[in-house]
């Protein structure tokens, strides 16, 4: 199961390394080979989604991914159409830090039922947009206002609620091609506040950086856009590495 499988990750290696596929950017023939490069260096899930899916190829990606990927892949759906029994585990979000109840709500009523047929394992989630220093695709797409950057106690408060409401994540995420990426002090705040595990995306530029979003308390961190087009071994190592800070050789 997904879920017990990322709090393990994050307990034995500091962090959870997850990649961000967009199927409207990634041919089958490619994700195939970038699934055996994802294996091999060391990621430990995918995520597999997009604001505005452009095309149908959302089952022939995951089962392309599949071939040489053996760890799970997570459907991270902008919309109730981007649902695949090819994939392992779906995060089932909820835009908590908006008031948009399409998003809230109605998208998941729509999704449900194919859901339940997919058999898909379902992650109850709660989705913060942050503000990033830029409009982004998840901002303009969903119509809300994000949460603002420095304003940690305002996403604590909201992460708390979805606990309360029996959400088993929290996913906090600055959007595609984002200036900012979510702060320490955030992170770090809402994982001890809400005692929920926390996921953080959305530009995060280098290893480094996602070194720091690691060990300020996430449980997991997603790289996206820094990887599109460079999807080559050593970028991936270089991150697998500074994600998974507790798993490291020991220095003499």
């Amino acid at each position: 199961m997904f879920y017990e499988y990322l709090l393990k990750t994050a307990k034995a290696k500091g962090s959870a390394f997850v990649v961000l596929v967009d199927p409207d950017k990634v041919k089958p023939a490619q994700a195939v080979k970038l699934g055996a490069v994802f294996q091999k260096e060391g990621a430990d899930a995918v995520f597999l989604g997009t604001s505005l899916l452009m095309s149908d190829q959302i089952n022939l990606i995951a089962k392309a991914l599949k071939r040489n990927f053996k760890r799970p892949i997570v459907i991270f759906p902008g919309s109730a159409y981007q649902v695949t029994k090819e994939a392992d585990a779906l995060l089932y979000l909820s835009l908590i830090s908006g008031r948009n109840a399409n998003l809230l709500i109605e998208e998941q009523v729509k999704a449900a039922p194919m859901v339940k047929r997919s058999g898909l394992e379902v992650i109850p989630t709660g989705y913060m947009l942050v503000e990033s220093g830029r409009l982004t695709s998840a901002n303009y797409m969903s119509h809300s206002i994000p949460i603002p950057h420095d304003k940690p106690d305002i996403a604590m408060a909201h992460a708390l609620a979805a606990r309360y409401l029996g959400m088993k994540l929290i996913y906090m995420d600055a959007g595609s091609g984002a200036l900012s990426p979510v702060s320490e002090k955030m992170i770090g705040g809402v994982a001890k506040y809400a005692g929920l595990p926390v996921v953080v995306g959305g530009g995060i530029k280098d290893p480094e950086t996602a070194g720091m979003k690691a060990r300020a308390g996430a449980a997991a961190v997603v790289i996206g856009n820094v990887l599109e087009g460079k999807f080559k071994n050593d970028i991936i190592i270089s991150f697998a590495r500074a994600i998974h800070y507790k798993d490291q050789p020991r220095k003499h």
